[in-house]
């Protein structure tokens, strides 16, 4: 009865069936690690000290910036040269922006610093100047922003003297020298008291934010895959293997005779009607005809003993 499974159709069905299911656990066994490490990371860092109570280290041991150095203090010695404003940055549910300062080290290369936030928009408000000469910073280290972080203005077209993204990448098209792939936000703003420092953010990727999340949903719908692809190779050999039996006990097989049987009864009767009525109405015809013809020649012959004027 199941023969029909070794036919080239079901073949390849079978390889498919035996590659798809593998397939899908694999992929569901990836999201779910996925999701592990993320809420490993995030226990992780709660259970990290406070970067803040950390003892400040130059930049350069804490480079490059990941989940371990992102917050910590950070020094560096250098000038401050070209100044920058980041737009439409919040602070405490109020839109504002920051203040950037490029801070040119000994090594040649630049270090954005956030120097601080101010309400409203770039223009509109009195950003205090940078301070002048040799100083020296401490703040907290940054990861260079992307796309995806919040406030971004990714697509560009801001005006003159304003900067959408900090990062290296979008920095090395304003400035004419290399760039430290990450940035400090000032814990202290000096003698700067209009503006306000900006806390350091969580490192990405710390958080069981929505893509933790979305990881552990994608692992559902992969077993998913998985059971639905079982269940339906299975349906399908059901179905299969009941159209043998059907056929093995003969059931398609007089279904086709009989109604084969009854269209042909059907013909004959249809045949044979049409004959008859055929054969009944010539013969019909063909009496009346003949028939009134004679009579016709009879009753006119000569020497019939009756005519015309003998009436």
């Amino acid at each position: 009865m199941y023969r029909f499974l070794l036919t080239p159709r079901w073949w390849g069905i079978n390889l498919f069936v035996v590659l798809a299911i593998p397939f899908c656990i694999f992929m569901g066994t990836w999201q779910l690690g996925r999701f592990e490490d993320r809420v490993q990371t995030h226990e992780a860092a709660e259970n990290r000290p406070d970067p803040g109570t950390q003892t400040a280290k130059p930049l350069d041991d804490l480079l490059p910036v990941d989940t371990e150095t992102s917050g910590r203090p950070a020094t560096a010695t250098g000038r401050y040269a070209d100044q920058l404003l980041v737009p439409d940055r919040k602070l405490d549910d109020k839109t504002g922006f920051y203040v950037l300062n490029m801070l040119r080290t000994d090594s040649g290369k630049a270090l954005p610093v956030v120097r601080g936030w101010l309400p409203g928009k770039p223009g509109s408000t009195t950003v205090p100047a940078a301070p002048t000469g040799e100083v020296t910073v401490t703040g907290a280290l940054q990861a260079s922003e992307n796309a995806e972080t919040t406030g971004v203005h990714a697509a560009g077209g801001l005006p003159e003297g304003q900067l959408g993204m900090i990062s290296a990448a979008t920095l090395v098209n304003l400035v004419p020298y290399d760039v430290y792939d990450a940035w400090v936000t000032l814990e202290d703003t000096g003698s700067d008291s209009t503006l306000r420092p900006v806390p350091a953010a969580a490192a990405q990727g710390t958080g069981l934010d929505l893509k933790a999340f979305q990881n552990l949903g994608y692992t559902g719908e992969w077993f998913v895959f998985a059971g639905f692809v079982l269940f339906m190779w299975f349906r399908l050999i059901r179905r299969e293997a009941e159209a043998a039996r059907d056929l093995a006990l003969g059931l398609a097989a007089d279904t086709d005779t009989g109604a084969g049987a009854g269209a042909g009864t059907g013909a004959r009767a249809d045949t044979s009607t049409d004959e008859n009525a055929d054969t009944g109405a010539g013969a019909g015809a063909d009496t009346g005809a003949g028939a009134g013809a004679d009579e016709n020649a009879h009753a006119g012959r000569p020497g019939s003993g009756v005519t015309a004027d003998s009436v």
